[in-house]
């Protein structure tokens, strides 16, 4: 199975830390960060520039202190993320009618108000430096007024992180875009007050690529202040749809309820949900939500876990079952008794599994990071080759001017930055709601490359519970009769087979009448009066069997289902069929992965007669079955099938799997399994259908084609503006609009998977 821890701590004393970043324009920051960050002795960092984050694993030797002091050398700012709050609902939904609605993040709507007066002022020099016909006398210097506030406030934010990077000696985005609108704004003002263009009557065209005209009279003023409204417009859009990116890790932050009515002494008392601890007991009324996960103590009802799992059907519920918090009570009163709170609900386990893989880094991503490193640097080198070129070609300092103010403008490598992050904090976001939870951004390569899902039968493929199949009963004797004198006397036993004849027989015939001189006898059955007659009930019986009952009973036991005969006064009257039951579900499930391209196999320790028989329900081929098989051999089962040269996924959800499922390529855990299991899988799969399996990896290969699909947009753009900037083929204000709409395409791409059902 591939790696899904993003940073992997040396040694057992390695402690971990995630730090907020502040400062980072692009993804060049990130990689100085996460450089500078790796050179500390024993430190591995992974800076994410989407999630404003670093994920970094430390030595003993090391505090804390010393990584927020190294990313402040570099010239960003860290700190710790402040302790999560307590859980808290929607605030939208608390909010009372009339009230005002929460405040905007004031880093938006500072970037908002600087992008609105840049666009204002910007707007009108742009047009008049167009078009001709609205080039009045003295018009340049109207532009000059209109432009000057634009490159100065509008674009300190480039400037600013421009002059910090280069006293730390490092140039990033922001280096480009303050070079190039400084240099565009220092021509204009040489050329208006050394040169010909302020003379009153100068007239300015404008040109879509490089224009060769005396440089005393070309000003280019709707440059510098384009270019910065752009790159602002597309700073704004690109902040909007991170936020936009990560709503769905922040709504499943806000699931939670706020309080909760804690049973002390016999009478209810409200307290914060903080507050709960593991053994208290509390009340959830029908359209409350449940605090914390917890077992119910007290009443019946059904629950809505759409909104964690995005099942739709709700569960019924009763003494003894488990429940979850965030769910609703969708019914009747119940008292639930809290068994996880705080960090180790399931709740927040989840958003925890959502938040790293956000954090994480693909392979691909990397690679991009490691240009986006070296990119910069390169284009200042291409800028001022370029302008060497041209002046030494064509002699004209203003066409060679213009090129190498084109080729800093456009080579922005924000896309590169934003490919990866953002598609993964949309798939893994939309991943949540649908109750699917990836780990870690390694398992979508995985997800691509498998052909074989194994399947463990128990509690996968069926219902992991015996249930009643079928009754048949002598003839002359109504099927009612047999099952209430069944259920009535297996009621009163323990045993897997006879729970499952009681519950069937409660379920369709409702109360049972009592049984009176039980005894269990093994190997046997059991025993009892009911009514008045005689009862045994067991898979032995020593007498003769009518024809009709001995043949339901071998065809059940041919297809692997334990029989039972239901004797009355001596006489067999007939035979109830019990299984592990195969969820209707999954039939559909193996079409889904079928038609995915995988090959499903069965694997169990139950005998092949029963393992066969499941598999011919839910169509998987007799050849694809491998039966009784011990625990500690399904290892050996996915590495024989990995030595076969198949790529394998594993899903299961038992302690007995958590080593298959960690040796398989890919790991999918049911999220109705044990702990093991989730902490073995990639993928978990918060409601127990099979069907989600399929949905998984689907979700999976979209993210990930959505991030190559980026990455190639993002390269190709790049690969193909420079030379276009450097041939004199772009204007630079032209390219400033290019560059700042490919970072938004990129986010705009991402936000796609929303839409994933």
């Amino acid at each position: 199975m591939t790696s899904t821890t993003e940073v992997t701590p040396a040694d057992e004393s390695a402690h971990e830390v995630e730090l907020m970043i502040g400062g980072m324009t692009c993804a060049s920051c990130a990689a100085r960060v996460e450089k500078k960050l790796n050179r500390m002795d024993g430190v591995t960092a992974t800076v994410n520039y989407a999630t404003e984050k670093a994920k970094i694993a430390y030595p003993s030797g090391v505090e804390v202190a010393d990584l927020i002091a190294t990313v402040v050398k570099t010239g960003y700012t860290a700190e710790e993320p402040p302790p999560p709050a307590p859980p808290a609902v929607d605030p939208e939904a608390d909010r009372e009618p009339g009230t005002p609605a929460p405040a905007e993040d004031p880093e938006l709507a500072a970037l908002r108000q600087r992008l609105t007066v840049s666009a204002l002022l910007a707007a009108p020099v742009v047009l008049m430096s167009m078009v001709p016909a609205l080039q009045f006398d003295n018009w340049q210097w109207l532009s000059l007024t209109l432009a000057a506030p634009v490159v100065v406030w509008g674009g300190l934010p480039f400037h600013r992180a421009a002059l910090t990077n280069l006293r730390h000696g490092a140039a990033t985005m922001d280096t480009l875009v303050s070079l190039g609108t400084l240099a565009a704004f220092g021509w204009s003002l040489w050329a208006l007050f050394r040169g010909h263009a302020g003379m009153p009557g100068m007239r300015h065209g404008f040109e879509f690529g490089v224009s060769r005209t005396a440089g005393s009279s070309t000003i280019y003023l709707e440059v510098a202040a384009g270019v910065v409204a752009f790159i602002l417009l597309g700073r704004y859009l690109e902040a909007r749809s991170k936020r936009r990116a990560g709503a769905a890790l922040k709504a499943l932050l806000h699931l939670g309820a706020k309080d909760v009515s804690v049973l002390r002494e016999g009478r209810e008392i409200r307290i914060p949900v903080e507050r709960l601890v593991v053994g208290d007991r509390f009340v959830v009324r029908p359209g409350e939500k449940f605090a914390t996960d917890g077992t119910v103590v007290e009443g019946a009802s059904a629950v809505d876990a759409s909104l964690l799992t995005g099942e739709s059907v709700p569960v019924d519920v009763g003494v003894g079952d488990a429940v979850t918090g965030a769910t609703v009570n969708a019914g009747g009163r119940l008292v639930v008794e809290a068994t996880r709170v705080g960090a180790e609900t399931q709740l927040a386990r989840m958003a925890r599994l959502v938040e790293d893989a956000q954090n994480g880094k693909a392979e691909v991503q990397r690679l991009a990071d490691r240009i986006s490193a070296v990119f910069v640097p390169v284009v200042l080198l291409i800028a001022v080759a370029t302008f060497g070129a041209w002046l030494g070609v064509t002699g004209d300092p203003t066409a060679a001017f213009t090129a190498a103010v084109a080729v800093l403008i456009i080579a922005c490598p924000c896309a590169l930055g934003l490919a990866t992050p953002t598609a993964l904090m949309v798939g893994t976001g939309r991943g949540a709601q649908l109750g699917i939870l990836i780990r870690g951004p390694e398992v979508l390569e995985s997800t691509r490359r498998v052909d074989t899902v194994v399947l463990d039968k128990t509690g996968t493929v069926t219902t992991g519970r015996m249930t009643l199949q079928k009754v048949y009963a002598a003839e002359g004797v109504p099927e009612e009769d047999v099952l209430r004198l069944a259920g009535a006397v297996e009621h009163a036993s323990e045993h897997p087979v006879a729970r499952a004849v009681a519950a069937g027989a409660e379920e369709r015939l409702g109360t049972l009448p009592p049984v009176e001189r039980f005894r269990n006898e093994p190997g046997k059955g059991v025993h009892g009066r009911v009514a008045g007659h005689d009862v045994q009930v067991g898979r032995i019986h020593d007498g003769p069997l009518p024809e009709a009952l001995r043949a339901a009973k071998e065809a059940a036991e041919d297809e692997g289902h334990t029989a039972v005969v239901v004797v009355r006064d001596g006489t067999a009257v007939g035979v109830l069929t019990v299984a592990d039951a195969v969820k209707d579900t999954s039939a559909e499930a193996v079409r889904r992965l079928r038609a995915l391209g995988l090959t499903p196999v069965l694997l169990t320790g139950d005998n092949t007669r029963v393992a066969r028989s499941v598999a011919a329900t839910v169509g998987i081929a007799p050849d694809q079955v491998i039966a009784e098989v011990l625990p500690q051999d399904k290892v050996d089962v996915v590495r024989r099938l990995q030595r076969e040269g198949r790529t394998v996924a594993m899903v299961g959800d038992g302690v007995n799997d958590a080593a298959a499922l960690a040796t398989a390529d890919l790991g999918l855990a049911m999220g109705t399994g044990t702990d093991a299991a989730i902490e073995a899988s990639d993928l978990t799969l918060v409601r127990g259908d099979l069907r989600v399996a399929a949905d998984a990896i689907r979700l999976s290969r979209r993210t990930l084609a959505t991030i190559k699909g980026n990455l190639a947009w993002a390269f190709g753009y790049n690969v193909a503006a420079l030379p276009l900037a450097a041939a004199g083929l772009l204007n630079p204000m032209i390219a400033g609009a290019a560059m700042a709409f490919s970072s938004v395409f990129v986010v705009t791409n991402s936000l796609r998977l929303r839409a994933f059902a």
